[in-house]
């Protein structure tokens, strides 16, 4: 019950109208007895200081931070977790009175979602599509779980280059970037596929050509989760390659947050209720 002493938690971000993280995070504050409300809040970028000074203003707990904020949102914080400062994205912020500190949860959950799954990433060879801020922390979780190669591919040559030096300054593991169009070939020589653009998420379109057909066990990953089933899973199914839905990692790096905020840590049951919650909005 919203009363007096409710406070408020939010999600920063641009577009926001697809989010399921007031679904996550209001099921919790509910199920664990925190006297919070979630709401989300459409961003633009000329709007991001004034919106994270608001979290001052306004007393919230704290707040999720999504496409695209996650690296400009750093400079308006007064201080980032080391995990988070490696990265060079924050996704969660907490308000400890008035200061602010930025952390990263992405690559946490994104991990988890493919360790969920039985996979085994020592020695995977991976490539990355897109050189966000959840590339960045998708990168340096999976570096930190000694796979063996990290290529990133993006448009951008910079922000790929960038991400691949911190892998290898910091992880001592082979990583690579480039602004290629991927092909058979590339795909046939790696264990598993990320997408971390948001290609997909309002559109039928693909972030590789779908005319590509391939074998073999590659595992294909998509962080984007409305639709569930994207062009870049749909086109995986089709050539009968495992999958993680981006709604996986979603939920995973709600429950890090919601940790981060309470001190609480949620149970398994949580996570499968969750998943089901969501399954059920978008049958």
């Amino acid at each position: 019950m919203i009363n007096s002493t409710t406070k408020l938690v939010g999600l920063l971000g641009h577009p926001i109208k697809q989010s399921f993280s007031p679904s996550i995070h209001n099921y919790l504050f509910k199920k664990y007895n925190q006297n919070n409300i979630y709401c989300c809040f459409d961003v633009k970028e000329s709007d991001l200081e004034e919106a994270v000074r608001s979290i001052k203003t306004l007393n919230m707990r704290g707040c999720n931070v999504t496409i695209p904020h996650k690296v400009n949102v750093m400079k308006f914080l007064e201080n980032i977790d080391k995990n988070a400062r490696l990265i060079g994205a924050v996704n969660t912020i907490k308000n400890d009175e008035g200061f602010l500190t930025g952390y990263n949860t992405d690559g946490l959950g994104f991990v988890k979602s493919i360790l969920d799954k039985g996979y085994d990433l020592n020695n995977k060879k991976i490539m990355i599509i897109g050189a966000g801020g959840s590339s960045r922390s998708i990168a340096v979780q999976l570096a930190s779980n000694k796979v063996k190669s990290i290529e990133i591919r993006n448009r951008s040559i910079q922000k790929a280059m960038d991400i691949s030096e911190i892998i290898r300054d910091n992880f001592k593991i082979a990583s690579t970037y480039s602004n290629k169009t991927i092909d058979k070939n590339d795909i046939e020589d790696i264990d598993i596929l990320i997408n971390t653009t948001p290609v997909g998420m309002e559109s039928n379109e693909c972030p590789i050509d779908e005319s590509i057909r391939v074998k073999g066990d590659l595992l294909v990953c998509d962080i984007v989760y409305k639709p569930q089933n994207t062009s870049f899973i749909k086109w995986a199914k089709s050539n009968n390659l495992d999958v993680v839905y981006g709604i996986d990692m979603l939920i995973n790096q709600g429950l890090e947050a919601f940790y981060i905020w309470t001190g609480i840590k949620p149970s398994k049951e949580d996570e499968l209720y969750l998943k089901g919650l969501y399954y059920d909005q978008v049958d």
